[in-house]
């Protein structure tokens, strides 16, 4: 069951990307010119995208796979064309819309199935593979832990998921990032550090048969994020 913290967390985060910044993120998910700052922050976001792609099975055909904050459909799209069936989720309707207005009428065997709602919601079913890119970064390390054991109850394979790691370059951009108007915030990273992550992913009872796998960290301008897998034993 989500806490108050992540109920909290969650809504600040909806009112975000499906008003305040719904622009932005148009652009910055789309091939249009960035500034150098946001330019840097969709490259990141591509290697991220790929690395995440890299771990999935190269043939998805007749698995179900959970895209935990699709945004605009990037991911998504990417494994449908494996041929999975997609459930593709976000609290924004402004995204969803977008990104079904963006996915390509032709996926060979695969689809994607947009819904408006949360990542953790047990009605979205169960899944082969999960996968939750960047769509856990702004939620404290103990909420990011029950969500993924949320997520892990329902899925057989993997589950892959993105978090901010603790790092003295990410601390200085968020002390630069206070000191902009707070109507132009975006609501904060919480940064984690990854071996208290794995030792809290390790300890808790409802991921007891699942493993810390692979690990990557990307960085590159602006963002910076750390990829994990987490296998079924």
């Amino acid at each position: 069951m989500p806490t108050l913290s992540y109920a909290e967390r969650r809504g600040r985060l909806e009112t975000y990307f499906d008003r305040t910044a719904v622009d932005a993120w148009k652009r910055l998910t789309s091939d249009a010119p960035l500034g150098r700052i946001r330019a840097s922050v969709r490259a990141g976001r591509d290697r991220m995208r790929g690395t995440l792609l890299g771990w999935l099975p190269a043939d998805l055909r007749g698995a179900r796979l959970l895209d935990a904050g699709c945004g605009t459909g990037a991911l998504a799209v990417e494994a449908a064309r494996r041929g999975a069936h997609v459930v593709a989720v976000d609290i924004s309707p402004t995204l969803v819309r977008l990104a079904g207005e963006r996915t390509p009428r032709d996926l060979g065997a695969g689809r994607v199935e947009f819904r408006v709602g949360d990542m953790v919601d047990p009605a979205l079913g169960s899944f082969d593979f999960a996968v939750a890119m960047d769509s856990l970064i702004h939620y404290r390390a103990p909420d990011c832990v029950r969500a993924i054991a949320g997520i892990a109850a329902r899925t057989r394979h993997g589950v892959l998921f993105t978090f901010a790691p603790r790092t003295p370059a990410l601390a200085a951009m968020h002390a630069v990032g206070r000191l902009f108007p707070r109507g132009n915030r975006a609501p904060a990273i919480e940064p984690v550090a990854p071996d208290g992550l794995r030792r809290s992913l390790a300890d808790d009872p409802a991921l007891r048969n699942w493993s810390a796998a692979r690990t990557e960290r990307v960085a590159h301008g602006f963002y910076t994020s750390q990829a994990q897998e987490l296998r079924s034993r």
